[in-house]
């Protein structure tokens, strides 16, 4: 079922880049950055100003990675997969994260509190194994100390 979202605060993006046909990407950054994510109905109506057809925006919106058709939670978490990790236990860390929050690599939570992704590396290979969550990275991680962790995120 397509969730109808509030396109108010959209419209202030596009009108900034009216009649400026160059600037999809941005004004799908724009709008991601207002919701987390790109709403169905908010591509939609983004197609209908712009004059875009619906194709070329989801081509764009599916060739890049950073772009998100699917609400995400509140909290980003990444495990990094990369040798030094994996050798060092990453893969029990993610194990752990997946039995504790009940979702899998690419998953949500059904209450919108955590997203678990899984990436090649996060460039800390000193650390590994390592876990990202937002911005902050927690190095030289175990399943202990990765459920603490868990427990303190808000």
């Amino acid at each position: 079922m397509k969730k109808n979202i509030d396109l108010s605060a959209i419209v202030p993006v596009l009108n900034k880049y009216l009649d400026r046909r160059d600037a999809l990407i941005p004004l799908l950054q724009e709008i991601q950055d207002i919701y987390g994510y790109l709403p169905e109905n908010a591509l939609e109506y983004l197609s209908k100003f712009m004059s875009i057809p619906m194709s070329r925006v989801y081509a764009v919106v599916t060739f890049y990675s950073h772009f998100y058709l699917k609400r995400r939670g509140k909290n980003i978490v990444r495990i990094c997969r990369g040798t030094a990790c994996h050798v060092r236990g990453g893969k029990n860390v993610q194990k752990a994260i997946e039995n504790r929050l009940g979702i899998g690599d690419g998953q949500t939570t059904p209450d919108f509190k955590y997203t678990l992704e899984t990436v090649a590396c996060l460039g800390a290979c000193a650390m590994g194994p390592v876990v990202l969550v937002g911005e902050q990275y927690f190095g030289k991680m175990t399943t202990s100390k990765v459920l603490s962790l868990l427990e303190t995120v808000k």
